[in-house]
């Protein structure tokens, strides 16, 4: 376990904030949720804010996943090693479908499985 996501963070706040102000961001296609706030986004400046501020804030897991759900999401790709996100999801919403990549053959699994859905 760490600090993170706490106010024990701070002391690294200074060195983040300035990683990502001095980073090009652009306009994403899709809303980006950010559990920060929990709300959807497309706004860069708003984007790296909220990055910054996730920093030594608490994580609004169950609220993010909520609002992405309400507003439409029915799919959900947990994208590394392990699958502790997917279960989280499940847990919050058991009609949600979850998928998982964490190598090369994942990634082309869940490409067809993604395409035969459409």
């Amino acid at each position: 376990g760490g600090a993170f996501h706490s106010p024990l963070m701070e002391s690294a706040r200074k060195e983040l904030e300035q990683a990502i102000l001095s980073s090009a961001f652009s306009k994403p296609v899709c809303p980006v949720y950010q559990n920060v706030n929990a709300k959807p986004s497309t706004d860069p400046e708003t984007i790296k804010a909220n990055l910054i501020a996730q920093l030594t804030s608490p994580v609004l897991w169950t609220q993010s996943v909520i609002n992405m759900i309400a507003d439409g999401a029915t799919t959900f790709i947990e994208v590394g090693p392990g699958t502790v996100l997917s279960g989280l999801i499940k847990r919050i919403a058991p009609e949600a479908k979850t998928l998982n990549v964490s190598d090369p053959k994942s990634l082309d699994e869940t490409v067809k499985t993604l395409n035969v859905n459409r």
